[in-house]
């Protein structure tokens, strides 16, 4: 612990007098001690000095007043005298002005060594500082193995808390994702709202932060600790996208139809499923740059029970979550997820599925939530399983290759020569086979869109213009569309 003034008087070998005033506590603590003959030594000094001197260049009154000026105005804690020198006694004008400013000033007489005094600060600050490193270290053991012995982020976020005496909190995305106290940071700017903010690196664009509550103690501890979280988080994220990618391998399997039944009630127990229970699906499709931030994010608490998994493909990246029915309200939990998204900038659709049991019923949920998520809303409830969904779904209709082999054809035409069969058709389904309304909609002359539609015909064998045909290029596009990943 530093030393004081009182503590320094304190000493029987020192000899020191005090000659200040009674009214003056001597308690400060002692940074340093500075040894110094100049007539202004203010610029010399930087606060929480005991200044000795023999006062060589104080030879008058007005120099002994202005040095002690320049002692108060530079915070120095005291003046030690030094008599037997250029002077026998303290000057009386040094210790008026003293008293009148309220410096400490202490005799120190002949016989004792400004160096014996110099050497006793040094020592006390040395033990000091040794005692704080030991401390340190301690503390960085404790925090280390809190996050190292199985407790992870939490654990660590705890210890730290009693620490530096104060509550914590970690946001990504400008949203909580762990906190010691049911006080949350994450909406603050900065440190207007009594929480001190410290930036932490992850390797990613994730503006992870630890706040602190104000006030807090630090000697060096938060510095430790924010390596020691910054590490864990990108640990935590890489163990997230492992494992959805794994968990993606499983569900594009199972959506594809490419395992038998029992097997793939087997494969969903590997992902902590029960087939037997109900689940419904929540799927986010392609979410271009930003894809990856959700394959990596954390999710909404409401959604922690749910199972994650990642499914990338040539034309599509998808987010799915497989949630227990029990959990919640499909929606709110739709909506939860939404708002995590935006908060991490990503504003693509959430579609719902139904609520199944069976490697089957997932499949069913995982179509509806595809098809729910193409009508546009931020968040998508699923609506009764259609008709191409149902194909879908069913591993015996190879409905993908009919619609290949429907639609190549106007594919490869429009690939060669530039044209828009598929959008015409596309169109012209939509607007129930108006072609007023086709060449209006595509600002086309409605000879060219009649040409376009007997081109369609030639090409692929099905009259758009005949019910059955319609129906089959109906269902064709609609399978091109919702079709899983490859």
């Amino acid at each position: 612990m530093a030393l004081s003034l009182a503590d320094l008087m304190a000493v029987p070998a020192l000899h020191l007098k005090n000659l200040g005033s009674t009214r003056t506590p001597l308690t400060a603590p002692i940074d340093w001690v500075a040894v110094t003959e100049l007539e202004n030594p203010q610029a010399f000094l930087s606060g929480g000095e005991l200044v000795l001197t023999t006062g060589a260049r104080q030879g008058t009154a007005d120099a002994q007043r202005s040095f002690v000026r320049q002692i108060r105005r530079a915070g120095a804690v005291g003046i030690g005298f030094g008599i037997g020198f250029e002077h026998d006694a303290v000057p009386q004008a040094l210790i008026a002005e003293a008293n009148r400013w309220g410096v400490p000033v202490v005799e120190v007489p002949y016989v004792t060594p400004f160096i014996a005094i110099g050497k006793l600060v040094a020592d006390a600050r040395s033990a000091d500082h040794y005692t704080k490193l030991e401390r340190l270290l301690r503390e960085h053991q404790v925090l280390a193995r809190a996050l190292l012995t199985g407790g992870g982020l939490p654990a660590l976020l705890r210890k730290l808390a009693g620490m530096v005496g104060s509550e914590l909190s970690i946001s990504q995305y400008g949203s909580e994702v762990f906190s010691t106290s049911g006080a949350t940071a994450a909406a603050t700017d900065g440190d207007d709202d009594g929480w001190h903010a410290v930036a932490l690196s992850t390797g990613k664009r994730d503006a992870s932060t630890l706040w602190l509550r104000k006030p807090f103690r630090d000697d060096g501890i938060v510095d430790y600790a924010r390596g020691l979280i910054s590490i864990e988080l990108n640990n935590l994220a890489q163990r997230r996208h492992t494992a959805r990618q794994i968990a993606g391998q499983v569900v594009t399997d199972i959506v594809r139809g490419t395992v038998e039944a029992a097997d793939a009630d087997a494969r969903i127990e590997t992902l902590g499923l029960d087939p037997a229970s109900k689940y419904f699906v929540l799927l986010v499709q392609d979410s271009g740059d930003r894809f990856a931030m959700l394959s990596t994010m954390v999710l909404p608490a409401e959604l922690h029970s749910a199972v994650a998994a990642v499914i990338k493909a040539d034309e599509h990246d998808e987010l799915l979550l497989i949630v227990p029915s029990q959990l919640g309200d499909p929606a709110g939990l739709g909506r939860a997820l939404s708002r995590k998204m935006h908060d991490v900038g990503i504003t693509e659709a959430v579609g719902i599925g139904g609520s199944y049991a069976q490697a089957n019923g997932l499949r069913w949920s995982y179509f509806e939530a595809r098809e729910a998520a193409t009508r546009g809303l931020d968040v998508n409830v699923p609506e009764r399983l259609s008709l191409t969904s149902l194909l879908l779904a069913s591993g015996d209709v190879p409905m993908a290759a009919m619609a290949a082999e429907a639609l190549g054809p106007l594919v490869a035409f429009d690939t060669t020569h530039g044209a828009e069969l598929v959008d015409t058709l596309e169109t012209y389904l939509r607007l129930n086979g108006s072609v007023a309304a086709v060449a209006d909609a595509l600002t086309l002359h409605r000879n060219t869109v009649r040409y376009r539609l007997t081109q369609i015909a030639e090409l692929t064998g099905y009259d758009p213009a005949l019910t059955p045909d319609r129906v089959q290029l109906w269902l064709a596009l609609a399978v091109r569309r919702l079709s899983p990943p490859a």
